[in-house]
């Protein structure tokens, strides 16, 4: 990508610079945008700041830290990169953060949010799930995520557009692993969502140079192969042991990204298999 990218330059935030937020930062800062950059851990402060981020200690507990920088907020896009926390109680907790946070927003200059999600706010339906969908999650964190989603989308004082992710793969992320230490045999041939941290920063890239707002989004590779399929190509190419499998398919859903796709996005890697190294 070079510098043309975005019309203009832009500033932007991100509410968490792991391992998508990190790679993201740097992604946007080589297409001219200035990228402000937070962190709840402050031994990375530093490795942000290394990397030419301007770096903020910033942490939901479910209030904000009382030290924050309120400057991290005067941006034009919030890109919003924290999950819900595994806790009993995060149906109650995570709405909690995102009051405090909208609390923030509405004191600020951000005008665009981009909300990371996850497809985890879909029950198993056993057949092909789309945007439309609205049946209650499986998981606890899968419905804190809804109820968080709805915030923001109900919200006057700036847009939000939310991608629901799949399981992120790529890089230092081995999926060979995943099973293969398992003693007891996994159903084999539930189908997978997943999606390549390549993927992932276009799809975000996407969003803000197209002005994408108010929207939601699935984002899975278009191609979904079976945990057999998918899991024994990783852990051949990753060196693992092969996982066992039987021929049985678990409750699963099929993420559609046919929404996305008509913007005109295209894939770096339509099928998991091909994003294996």
């Amino acid at each position: 990508m070079n510098k043309t990218l975005y019309k203009q330059e832009k500033t932007i935030s991100i509410l968490g610079c792991g391992w998508l937020g990190l790679p993201l930062a740097k992604f946007l800062m080589k297409n001219a945008c200035s990228v402000k950059g937070s962190t709840p851990t402050p031994e990375k402060i530093s490795r942000l700041a290394q990397d030419g981020i301007t770096p903020y200690l910033i942490f939901f507990d479910p209030e904000i830290n009382a030290d924050f920088d309120a400057d991290f907020f005067n941006s034009e896009i919030l890109i919003v990169n924290f999950p819900p926390k595994r806790r009993e109680d995060i149906e109650e907790f995570h709405p909690k953060q995102f009051k405090a946070l909208i609390e923030q927003l509405n004191l600020s200059s951000v005008k665009k949010v981009i909300f990371i999600s996850s497809t985890s706010v879909y029950a198993n339906l056993n057949r092909l799930v789309t945007e439309e969908d609205n049946q209650i999650p499986d998981k606890n964190s899968g419905k804190a995520l809804r109820i968080v989603e709805k915030m923001l989308l109900s919200q006057q004082n700036f847009q939000t557009s939310i991608i629901r992710f799949g399981g992120l793969i790529g890089y230092d992320r081995k999926p060979g692993r995943f099973f293969s230490k398992m003693k007891n045999a996994v159903e084999g041939d539930t189908p997978v969502n997943l999606i390549h941290q390549d993927d992932c920063i276009n799809i975000i890239s996407h969003l803000i140079e197209n002005n994408l707002w108010g929207e939601i989004y699935n984002a899975c590779c278009p191609k979904h192969p079976s945990r057999k399929e998918f899991y024994e190509e990783a852990a051949k190419k990753g060196g693992f042991e092969s996982p066992k499998f039987v021929s049985n398919q678990s409750p699963y859903k099929i993420i559609s990204s046919a929404k996305l796709e008509n913007t005109n996005y295209k894939f770096k890697f339509s099928n998991p298999i091909d994003a294996l190294i």
